[in-house]
């Protein structure tokens, strides 16, 4: 079993990856940290490096920067894990990560949004809690 900690950019990260970490700590398990990129920014990398090379971006090395992202959070948080890199639907790659991986937790931090923003955007989240079979562990981060 393992904990898995999910991350986007924002500066709530370092803070999901402590927290991981300390449940890893408590019950011996090793730590994942998982950063999903979405396929809208994969598109914008393909348009860019098209753009710029005339190449397309191989797959693999869009996951390789989901990694390298959730690797800085790692290194942020100043703890020792793993970092992983997917690419697809935030809430949907989470999920299905954290049942493949077998995961004894998963730790995340929501934004704050308001009411109407929730509903006309969603939140990566609530879609997590509302259907992960993993225990989640939410932080509110400010």
């Amino acid at each position: 079993m393992t904990v898995v900690a999910a991350i986007d950019r924002s500066d709530r990260a370092a803070a999901v990856v402590t927290q991981a970490h300390r449940l890893g700590r408590a019950f011996d398990e090793p730590v994942e940290v998982v950063h999903v990129l979405t396929r809208d920014e994969f598109v914008s990398l393909e348009r860019t490096n098209v753009s710029e090379t005339g190449g397309t971006v191989p797959v693999a090395d869009v996951v390789e920067i989901a990694e390298e992202i959730a690797a800085e959070a790692i290194e942020d948080a100043s703890v020792e894990a793993t970092p992983v890199g997917l690419l697809g639907d935030p809430a949907d790659e989470i999920v299905d990560y954290a049942d493949e991986a077998d995961a004894s937790y998963l730790v995340v931090a929501g934004r704050n949004r308001s009411p109407v923003g929730k509903a006309l955007f969603g939140s990566v989240t609530q879609s997590v809690l509302l259907n992960a079979s993993t225990p989640v562990v939410s932080l509110r981060v400010e």
